[in-house]
């Protein structure tokens, strides 16, 4: 089944079976499954204004299963922090990694619930095998969910049954984001490189000539 035929299914399944539907779609696709999150929240918010779903309980339900979805993502990665640690916890990339979740993980999982999306599960267990702590975790994924809710659904409401043509604009947006992040985790790895390449080992100090 190609995405554009899922996509079709799972709208229709959303017409059909309602808000629960639509919060199992979510929850399912926190997990990290193939499920065109964004495109369904878009198409929630088009069919909320056609009066095929109701407001409150499609915006309630579509969280609960969004965060449910992310809190065992997370949980995943606290389960596997042991092995985890054995495995990477000597490397410098992973003492670098725990300590930014640690101290900007927050904004992290704030942005990747939905500006880039693509990024969420892997932070959702780089949080959890990191120890960040979870009503921590909790409050800014709530927050971030909230605000994809709101935002893309509000823009499936305004444009209603034009939802599909934002949709794909969307889509290939996000696509830019990802790319440019990576690009420029890249540049900051290769730029720590070269700093530490270029730094001197100080010489032992000669003793004084008699």
């Amino acid at each position: 089944m190609s995405l554009s035929e899922l996509s079709d299914q799972l709208l229709t399944w959303v017409i059909t079976y309602g808000s629960p539907m639509f919060a199992l779609t979510l929850f399912v696709g926190a997990l990290g499954l193939p499920v065109p999150g964004t495109v369904l929240v878009m198409a929630a918010g088009g069919f909320v204004r056609q009066g095929v779903l109701d407001a409150p309980s499609t915006l309630g339900l579509g969280l609960a299963g969004a965060v449910t979805g992310d809190v065992i993502s997370y949980s995943l990665g606290r389960f596997a922090r042991g092995w985890l640690q054995g495995r990477f916890g000597h490397t410098e990339s992973w003492q670098k990694a725990s300590e930014n979740i640690q101290r900007r993980g927050g904004i992290a999982i704030y942005l990747t619930r939905w500006l880039v999306t693509p990024l969420a599960i892997p932070t959702n267990l780089t949080a959890g095998s990191g120890g960040y702590p979870l009503w921590r975790f909790l409050s800014f994924d709530a927050a971030g969910e909230l605000t994809w809710l709101l935002l893309y659904g509000g823009i499936g409401y305004a444009f209603g049954s034009q939802w599909e043509v934002v949709s794909d604009f969307v889509s290939d947006f996000s696509g830019v984001i990802v790319g440019v992040v990576a690009l420029g985790a890249g540049l900051y790895i290769l730029l720590r490189r070269n700093q530490k390449a270029s730094v001197k080992v100080p010489q032992p100090a000669r003793p004084p000539t008699t």
